[in-house]
């Protein structure tokens, strides 16, 4: 099945000891929930993902449908309450392939494809939350032909992006574009350093832009590159079908400060890849799709607050009409959902995390009339975050707090020993009065519940640190000049510190040290009885 539209495609205190349960138990399984379901009138055929707005709803694009069958701008809310905002007519641009971008003024920028055939090449156009469309630039082949990519707001406050074809060798440009649309072509293209890019640009650290090519390279099979903000472009990976074919998708930065991506094609079983890549050019393909895992990774990644990417495939999956996955950075691979046309089919587009910590995205097929939906990914609680040290004196309090990775809403029970704790049914949990019998005998967990699953934590204890010692003794004439030496014992590797006071409220830190192997000296060569001096000695971890 070919996607529409498409023209080429495919004082020691206590300490907290936490654990992390990674797993869901047994039962749990992930779903799609479709909110919206297209029919023509409102639209069909979303090719891109969804973005956030500054009001809490997302705003999107379809390709076709609408009043005039040529596409439409829409905003949804996070219970799938779907506006028309934009009809368009062709006269002001046919057929969005892209997601939009949410510029500085608070307004949406995006790019229409054009009709395949049509001496209509596309635009660029900007429109406002309420649906006031205005055509910033029309593509007239020369400066760029029918843009398939979403824009990238640069440090600079402009516009970059790409346009599949148009150019000097009608192989497709990299463009700039100011808010009110004046327009600077960057790169043209010619085959040799690339083709045909079909996605948006990426910022990297260093200020340089970062993408994709379709087709071109040394094998014809696609290229990554990085242009500057002048244009001077740089081949940083030539695919070659082993590697991986024709990314579809842009790049995303991982917290490893390397870039990842999806091929359309190529890798071991010709279905795509997931590959990640320095910003020198070093590939490293992560995952093979080989059909039952999913086929033709068209769309980016995303990245989840538990640290692993999320994205969908075109195709393949149990039913044949895509997935959607999750993957690690080390290449370990998940399908979460196949897809299976009544609740969505052949997904294109990337997922969006949304305010409430959920993923939505949309389908160009499927749903109740086979013109595309807009979902939200269900999770169960997939992980409790690693609740983190804490330390408490002894009569204090310590407060574990669990962050539980999936679809919110969520419920907690928090255990003692294995027994409900009366009233703690929140994400944190605090022990007040800590005491040995405490930290020798309780046992803590946390039960997390939402409506698609629950987890249990694994045990967190109160652990009180051993026993540290202050010995001091005294040297030197009269009571104006004495020297206190002091000699501090404890546990190897914590933070001593020995402070004075002549009152007992205010204390003056005369040393702060690591206790290196258990042991740390201090002399304090001004000592007096008048105003009387006192010490004390704390350590942490």
């Amino acid at each position: 099945m070919m996607r529409p539209l498409k023209l080429i495609k495919t004082v020691w205190a206590a300490t907290v000891l936490a654990a992390l349960l990674v797993a869901a138990g047994p039962g749990h399984a992930q779903t799609v929930m479709p909110l919206v379901s297209f029919a023509t009138t409102n639209g069909a055929y979303p090719e891109a993902n969804l973005t956030p707005g500054p009001d809490g709803n997302f705003y999107g694009t379809t390709s076709l449908g609408g009043s005039f069958g040529y596409g439409t701008v829409f905003k949804v809310t996070t219970n799938g309450v779907l506006t028309t905002l934009v009809n368009f007519n062709n006269t002001n641009g046919a057929n969005p392939m892209a997601s939009l971008t949410l510029g500085a003024d608070g307004n949406f920028f995006g790019t229409t494809y054009g009709l395949p055939g049509s001496t209509r090449t596309g635009t660029v156009f900007k429109v406002t939350t309420n649906g006031v469309l205005t055509t910033l630039v029309n593509f007239n082949n020369t400066n760029g032909a029918k843009p398939n990519a979403s824009l990238t707001l640069g440090a600079d406050g402009n516009f970059y992006s790409t346009t599949w074809g148009g150019g000097s060798s009608d192989k497709g440009t990299v463009f700039k574009v100011t808010t009110n649309g004046v327009l600077t072509t960057l790169v043209n293209f010619t085959s040799a350093n690339g083709a045909n890019p079909e996605a948006n640009l990426t910022l990297g650290s260093d200020g340089n832009f970062y993408g994709t090519t379709w087709g071109g390279g040394s094998s014809g099979n696609g290229t990554v590159f990085k242009v500057t903000t002048n244009g001077a472009l740089t081949t940083l990976v030539n695919f070659n079908n082993t590697n991986g074919a024709n990314p579809y998708a842009g790049l995303i930065v991982g917290a490893d400060g390397n870039f990842y991506g999806t091929t359309d094609g190529g890798g071991s079983s010709v279905y795509g890849t997931v590959f990640k890549v320095t910003t020198n050019g070093t590939l490293t393909t992560l995952v093979n799709f080989k059909n039952a895992n999913g086929a033709n990774p068209d769309a980016s990644l995303t990245l989840g607050a538990d640290g692993n990417f999320y994205s969908t495939t075109v195709y393949g999956g149990s039913t044949g009409n895509g997935t959607v996955f999750k993957v690690t950075t080390n290449g370990t691979l998940t399908t979460l959902v196949s897809f299976t046309s009544a609740n969505g089919a052949n997904p294109d587009a990337s997922l969006t995390l949304g305010a409430d910590g959920n993923f939505y995205g949309t389908t160009s097929g499927g749903g109740s009339s086979g013109d595309g939906v807009i979902f939200r990914l269900n999770l169960p609680p997939e992980s409790i975050n690693r609740l983190g040290n804490q330390s408490a004196i002894i009569g204090g309090s310590v407060t574990f707090t669990s962050q539980p990775f999936g679809t919110a809403p969520f419920g907690y029970q928090w255990l003692s020993n294995g027994i409900p704790i009366a009233g703690a049914t929140g994400p944190a949990l605090t022990v007040n009065n800590v005491t040995p019998a405490l930290a020798t005998n309780a046992q803590y967990q946390v039960v997390v519940t939402n409506a698609w699953g629950s987890l249990t934590s694994s045990v967190v204890r109160i652990q009180l640190s051993p026993a540290f010692y202050l010995t001091a003794n005294s040297s030197g004439g009269g009571f104006t000049n004495k020297q206190f030496r002091f000699t501090l014992t404890g546990p190897a590797g914590s933070n001593a510190v020995i402070a004075a006071s002549t009152n007992l409220l205010t204390w003056t830190p005369l040393v702060t040290n690591p206790l290196g192997s258990g042991t740390l000296s201090f002399t304090d060569a001004v000592a007096t009885n008048f105003p009387r001096r006192f010490y004390r000695a704390t350590l942490t971890p």
